[in-house]
């Protein structure tokens, strides 16, 4: 777990409690990995004069972190990833309702809750092999359980909180049932046993390991944004497909906060809350992270997000995969999804 110097002060010397409430400080508990990050919290702390002490650690530990903590947790807002990982924080009751008409107008109402929004969006593609599969044959996920591609897909577990929202998007579109003989025919097809990342995906379609795999987009863009040469040579044998163009669109996931209930410092929280909805911030999403604003219109200037091009996107409420989170891990159980 990885700490600020400040953070560690404050709770040094307890100061870091509802005694200082009244403080300009913010006090974050973030699983978000990201150095771009950075300037996204050092941008709010100019704005505001409103300083950030900082935790990041996984999510099941911050969670356990927080609960532990009880009525004395010095945090104020939680901040991860995936609509499956804040609706566990929900389930636990951690987060406060927030009323601001700024948050409301400007997050879409499928990308929010009354407990947490949705600040970023990534959408989850599916990536060929240009040699050894026809993009036509992919062109939906459903797609990924045709016969035809025995032995052809790679994937990253089903216990993934990537996988477990993509499937409960899958059981909100078609049933659970319908969902449950995808999964199957899906691990039907799998090329080896689910291992790896999203990137260990796509270096596994590139060097024709498998033929197809599914990942989060920020990863591609990593690739194809990136200064190696071999990343660049390694993108030029990937297709990227946006798969239910015709039907439902492409499945979105999110990246998200919420103010916590026992937050000391509830007014900056709020602030905070506001400032991620603001077209700066958006575009430190876009631009520093690779992932799509969660709010319309503003302006992105990333070459790689322009180069993957336009797509529809799924309008599903994410409140909606946190719904059907539980009945999509049991899913992917029965089916033997590892």
């Amino acid at each position: 777990m990885k700490f600020s110097r400040l953070l560690i002060a404050l709770l040094a010397t307890g100061t870091m409690t509802t005694a200082s409430a009244q403080e300009k400080v913010l006090n974050l508990y973030s699983a978000r990995h990201y150095q771009t990050d950075e300037a996204l919290y050092a941008n709010f702390t100019k704005q505001t004069g409103i300083k950030i002490n900082r935790i990041e650690a996984k999510e099941d530990e911050l969670l356990e972190r927080i609960r532990n903590e009880g009525a004395n947790s010095p945090a104020d807002i939680f901040l991860t990833v995936d609509a499956a990982r804040l609706a566990k924080a929900d389930e636990l009751g951690l987060f406060a309702p927030v009323k601001s008409k700024l948050l409301e107008e400007r997050i879409p109402a499928n990308l929010r809750s009354p407990d947490w929004f949705a600040f970023s969006t990534r959408a989850r593609v599916i990536v060929a092999n240009k040699d050894a599969i026809k993009a036509e044959d992919v062109q939906n996920y459903e797609d990924l359980a045709n016969p035809k591609l025995k032995g052809k897909v790679c994937s990253r577990s089903g216990s993934h909180p990537y996988n477990i929202s993509l499937m409960a998007a899958l059981i909100a579109h078609i049933g659970e049932a319908k969902a449950e003989d995808w999964a199957r025919g899906v691990v039907a097809n799998f090329a080896r046993t689910p291992k790896g990342g999203d990137t260990d995906q796509i270096k596994s379609v590139a060097a024709g390991e498998c033929g197809v795999a599914v990942s989060n987009t920020y990863y591609l863009a990593r690739l194809l944004r990136s200064e190696k040469p071999e990343d660049r040579r390694l993108m030029e044998r990937v297709a990227i497909i946006w798969p239910n163009q015709k039907s439902y669109g492409t499945h979105i996931n999110i990246s998200g906060g919420g103010m916590l209930k026992t937050a000391p410092h509830k007014e900056s929280a709020v602030k905070f809350l506001e400032y991620l909805a603001g077209d700066d911030a958006q575009r430190y999403f876009a631009d520093g992270n690779n992932e799509w604003p969660a709010v319309a219109g503003v302006p992105v200037k990333n070459p790689a997000l322009e180069a993957m091009g336009k797509f529809k996107a799924d309008s599903l409420p994410v409140a909606t995969l946190a719904k059907n989170a539980v009945a999509a891990q049991r899913i992917y159980d029965r089916a033997g999804w590892k």
